[in-house]
């Protein structure tokens, strides 16, 4: 079967496009990403920011209409914080339907997390002694799952993410001393209030926050989810392009090979929240996940299908 999966996060749009066998060996077929700020403006105000809105649902019009074309029978979806925190949620789901037919699911942090788990066990080749730490760095929200062999699921979503934090703690361009100390200690009191004594013997990191660390560091004028996925960063290394991010301004941090434009003015806050997660938990260093709630959502549906 040909399946479309839709994630709708508060930063960018991304449409996953796979064709399964009898085997639920999977081939991916196409694989669309859009930046539109989707969550622009909603934690100061509690609604879409009108041209956020607009960008993302022509996105999800034009990746649902490509996923169609090339065959795709089932599409599923998953909107993340943006949607969940936003009193108009409701009103782009009538909309997105209205225009695109789809059902958008608004799932819930927990939910996330469960994708991102199910992303992971899937996509990497994970030793099942290991004790694992998986954080998956949203623009909204940033999801931790502790996966432990003999135990449940650990699933807790923090209010921490890249877009979130850099409308609250950013004043500067490029930052301030005074920016990075509030940002440090939002995350660091985040973090700490879980009171996780947990020690992983490997943090995974997902999403788009960890994957664009991976390819600044790797210097990557064109991003290869091939080299990028399954690749092994140092905390010395997260740390020192953390800091290039903190001490370039705007306009020369979107130079960076391996940068998207469109992440460049959030992504310290992002890289931020791994470091810190990364040394709170005393591990020193992240394998890096290409694969994200969208593959999430497809394993769970393969999973479901009769």
């Amino acid at each position: 079967m040909k399946l479309g999966a839709l994630d709708v996060g508060t930063n960018t749009v991304l449409m996953l496009v796979v064709e399964a066998d009898q085997n639920q060996r999977v081939h991916r077929l196409a694989d669309f990403s859009r930046i539109t700020r989707m969550g622009r403006g909603v934690d100061k105000n509690g609604r879409l920011d009108p041209d956020s809105a607009r960008r993302t649902l022509e996105a999800i019009v034009e990746f649902t209409n490509q996923a169609r074309a090339l065959g795709a029978e089932k599409i599923v979806t998953a909107a993340t914080s943006a949607l969940r925190d936003a009193s108009d949620g409701p009103e782009f789901i009538a909309q997105v339907k209205a225009r695109a037919g789809l059902d958008l699911d608004i799932i819930s942090g927990d939910a996330e997390a469960e994708l991102s788990y199910l992303a992971v066990r899937h996509g990497l080749p994970i030793n099942p002694s290991e004790k694992l730490l998986i954080v998956d760095i949203g623009g909204g929200s940033t999801e931790l799952i502790q996966a432990e062999p003999g135990h449940d699921l650990v699933l807790i979503s923090l209010q921490i993410g890249s877009v979130r934090l850099t409308e609250r703690n950013i004043k500067h361009d490029p930052p301030a001393d005074s920016d990075v100390a509030q940002l440090r200690a939002t995350i660091d009191r985040e973090i700490d209030a879980l009171n996780w004594n947990y020690r992983p013997d490997r943090l995974v990191g997902i999403a788009g926050t960890v994957t664009t660390v991976c390819a600044v560091s790797l210097g990557m004028t064109q991003y290869d989810s091939a080299i990028v996925h399954g690749h092994r960063l140092s905390l010395a290394e997260v740390t020192r392009v953390t800091n290039l991010f903190r001490t370039l301004p705007l306009a020369e941090r979107k130079r960076l090979p391996g940068l998207l434009e469109g992440r460049a003015d959030v992504i310290f806050a992002g890289a931020a929240i791994l470091e810190r997660a990364m040394a709170r938990f005393g591990v020193d260093a992240v394998t890096v996940s290409d694969q994200g709630v969208r593959w999430g959502l497809v394993w769970r549906e393969l999973k479901r299908a009769p």
